[in-house]
């Protein structure tokens, strides 16, 4: 097991990142969506990541032919996807097992999709049940609750699906699903999640449409799409690590370089902001994404907060964002995100356990959490495999010393953390 220890560091910081990881979101997608063009795709800056390089594996094997430099990566789609010779390894990533259970849904063939032993336990009937409606072949553990699933793809029928979750995962699945169905489906979500789906896919050609009542809309593929042509800009949730770090460290700064600016997802900016922290937006283009740079600066004390609308938008960021919580005057309160409890890990215990050990002070509820601003002391912290707990707690080494078990997970979404760490404070693994 891979343990680091990061030094507490007394001294002020400014911070330029440039080298924050791709977003992990956005590079899955170009993987799995590559797929649905007849011409090569072009992406720069994919995100060498285990995961998002485990979803470009499965390309792969169902019959893309890939060039690599690096993170420059054209992917050309075989005519017709194939049918794999063997099992295809998600590694981590839910992401990537739940859009390729709705891409190959409509696709004639056996498809086994399994994962680590952290995606293994986690939830797929939001996915399963759905699919199984509209007629695709799925099985697996717990009746097709728990990976590895079973998929044999086929025709599909329209839907129209209204869904309990406000998931990108689950509605991206069904978008997916939709291409492929005989005439037109409708989904549904109560919040709107993530939507790199809609927006990537109608710059491919693809009609999705928001409809005014909020349903979504999606027309059957009638031809191929148009293939990608995308740098894939930096992950704000992989930014926010040191974003949080920048707002809690006296008279720090630090500008995170070509981020998306998606509303989606700049979320957890926007409550640090509401906390105290100085946060400016800046964009500088807008094709697939809004792409610019975000400035944090300290100014000073945090305030607690009360989070408990847009948790979809948050759901990454809250175990980062429970560190800022963690130091502020005051009792924050986290609702409303039971979703926290089905991630990489239960990340609800996860973070109050670490925490805990931190000597924080916290309370557990049902579907999130209380911490009691204080000062961390220096700890040792299980991340239980979940790679943002153990970013999380990286950061919050940096005013304490924490020792950090189980790092390696920490590869899934950003390889050079510690290396953009180090520049701040000293770290030995």
């Amino acid at each position: 097991m891979r343990v680091a220890y990061i030094s507490k560091q007394s001294k002020s910081f400014n911070l330029v990142c440039k080298t924050i990881a791709p977003d992990k979101s956005i590079s899955h997608r170009c993987a799995m969506f590559s797929l649905l063009s007849d011409r090569t795709s072009t992406i720069k800056n994919f995100l060498l990541g285990e995961d998002t390089l485990a979803s470009l594996s499965i390309a792969e094997q169902l019959g893309a032919k890939i060039k690599r430099d690096g993170g420059d990566i054209e992917i050309t789609p075989p005519k017709e996807l194939k049918e794999p010779d063997n099992i295809l390894d998600c590694g981590n990533a839910g992401t990537g097992m739940r859009l390729y259970a709705g891409l190959l849904a409509g696709v004639n063939g056996l498809f086994i999709l399994t994962g680590d032993k952290y995606l293994r336990s986690r939830p797929m009937s939001r996915v399963v049940n759905p699919l199984r409606d509209i007629g695709t072949k799925i099985d697996g553990r717990e009746h097709g609750n728990l990976a590895p699933l079973a998929i044999r793809g086929g025709k599909l029928k329209p839907f129209r699906y209204n869904s309990a979750i406000d998931s990108a995962q689950v509605k991206s699945a069904l978008i997916l699903a939709g291409l492929r169905a005989y005439s037109k489906s409708y989904y549904r979500e109560n919040l709107l999640s993530r939507d790199h789906t809609e927006r990537m896919l109608r710059g491919m050609g693809a009609k999705i449409t928001r409809l005014d009542n909020g349903w979504l809309e999606i027309q059957p593929l009638k031809k191929p799409l148009d293939p990608l042509n995308i740098k894939v800009p930096a992950d704000p949730s992989s930014g926010f690590f040191f974003a949080v770090l920048a707002s809690i460290m006296p008279n720090s700064s630090v500008i995170i370089k070509d981020v998306t600016l998606n509303p989606t997802r700049v979320e957890a900016y926007n409550v640090l902001k509401e906390m105290g922290a100085n946060i400016e937006f800046i964009e500088k283009e807008n094709i697939y994404e809004p792409i610019g740079d975000i400035s944090i600066k300290y100014s000073g004390k945090l305030k607690a907060i009360t989070v408990k609308k847009n948790i979809a938008w948050l759901i990454d960021e809250l175990p980062a964002l429970s560190i800022a919580m963690a130091v502020t005057n005051g009792k924050s309160i986290v609702k409303n995100a039971k979703e926290l409890r089905v991630k990489e890990s239960d990340r609800i215990s996860t973070v109050l356990d670490g925490l805990n050990r931190c000597g924080i002070e916290t309370t557990e509820l049902k579907d999130g959490y209380e911490i009691i601003g204080g000062e961390f002391k220096e700890a040792t912290v299980n991340s239980y495999g979940d790679h943002r707990v153990a970013m999380s707690f990286a950061i919050a080494g940096v005013l304490c010393g924490i020792k950090v078990e189980d790092t390696a997970c920490i590869d899934t979404s950003f390889p050079n953390f510690f290396d953009i760490l180090e520049e701040i404070t000293e770290i030995k693994k």
